[in-house]
């Protein structure tokens, strides 16, 4: 990892916040650990005042507020969110961006109305192909001025999953998290879930927005057009066992059994399996994997080492179903995304203390 942050970078950094390791003992994220990535400035939005339209290549445009959205039929998901930058901080060289190690992520329940009810109101036309999701935040990237706005295709938009969530774990959405209304799309990359909706927008033409066109795509040189980034690919994340050093956050741990645990997911299939490595990756063993929190959500692992006198490098990689597997090492692109190669944690494993005697 280059040192050479930038001042750039750590005003993003600042702006944007991710999970703490430890925090992931919790199944489900609270909303101040879940992490954010933030593009521009967060909107100021009235209730009142805010209205979501539905138009483009549609039969019957819709425009509705807040209330009409909350008495339409409602679902309740667990659903785990990774940013597609997560672990750009780890590869080299580094893409001059928000610094990322391995913690942008979280695993919320999300309230909302499924997305297909509305766009079957609306009745997309036969030219109909992506649904453009523009959200109220705006700003400069890449020197072009504009709304934040991604597509999907429009049979994508259409899966019983997709959410116009007004809700996070029981509790009206915060201005960070994308109040009053925010897209959720399971299994996809962060960047999908546009927050602060105003429009969803029927077309019938591919989208060519900037977030879409531009970013958000494997790219192996800055003249490469390269593939767009869309499902999450297997990741496994461990807790930190014992305590830390406040710098360099190595960990300090007593001789003895020690229940390593940790979550993994992947937008592509459910996990199939984990395993963890206590000397750097030469050799490999099964954890004992959790049923997943839900169909759409990350599944909690558990490993028993015996941890003797020692220093260790400790990693954790999981499989999924369909025998996608972390890499090794990461895939390098421009932009350092998707990097999902195994988290790395040093420990010194110190002898056991004898419990101390209480003086009289």
């Amino acid at each position: 990892m280059s040192a050479d942050i930038t001042l750039e970078e750590l005003q993003l950094a600042a702006r944007n916040h991710a999970l703490p390791l430890e925090a992931l003992r919790h199944a489900i994220t609270p909303v101040g650990l879940h992490y954010l990535l933030t593009h521009f400035d967060i909107p100021y939005v009235d209730e009142q005042t805010w209205r979501l339209r539905i138009d483009g290549h549609v039969e019957q445009p819709l425009t509705l507020t807040l209330a009409d959205l909350r008495a339409r039929p409602a679902h309740t998901e667990a659903v785990t969110l990774e940013c597609a930058g997560n672990g750009r901080a780890l590869t080299s060289p580094r893409a001059p961006s928000q610094p990322w190690l391995l913690e942008a992520v979280g695993t919320a329940e999300w309230t909302g109305t499924p997305l297909r009810g509305l766009l079957e109101e609306a009745g997309p036309l036969p030219e109909g192909v992506e649904v453009v999701f523009t959200g109220l935040d705006r700003g400069v990237q890449g020197g072009v001025e504009h709304d934040y706005a991604r597509s999907l295709p429009l049979e994508h938009a259409l899966r019983e999953e997709v959410l116009l969530a007004w809700s996070i774990n029981g509790q009206p959405l915060p201005p960070q998290h994308g109040f009053p209304l925010r897209l959720i799309v399971p299994g996809w990359y962060g960047m999908t879930h546009v927050k602060w909706l105003r429009s969803l927008t029927v077309v019938d033409e591919p989208f060519r927005g900037w977030q879409q066109e531009l970013s958000y795509r494997m790219r192996d040189s800055e003249d490469d057009l390269g593939q767009p980034v869309t499902r999450m690919l297997p990741r496994s994340l461990m807790v930190p066992p014992g305590i830390p050093d406040f710098f360099s956050r190595s960990r300090l741990l007593d001789a003895g059994p020690c229940v390593l645990s940790g979550r993994a997911w992947s937008g592509l299939a459910p996990i199939e399996q984990v395993a963890v490595s206590t000397d750097g990756g030469a050799s490999w063993h099964e954890a004992s994997l959790e049923a997943p929190v839900s169909d759409y959500a990350w599944s909690g692992w558990t490993y028993l080492w015996n941890a003797e006198p020692g220093q260790y490098e400790l990693l954790c990689r999981t499989t999924d179903g369909l025998g996608n597997a972390q890499p090794a090492s990461p895939a390098w692109n421009v932009d350092g995304y998707c990097n999902n190669a195994p988290q790395r944690v040093r420990v010194v494993v110190r002898p056991g203390r004898e419990p101390t005697l209480a003086q009289p």
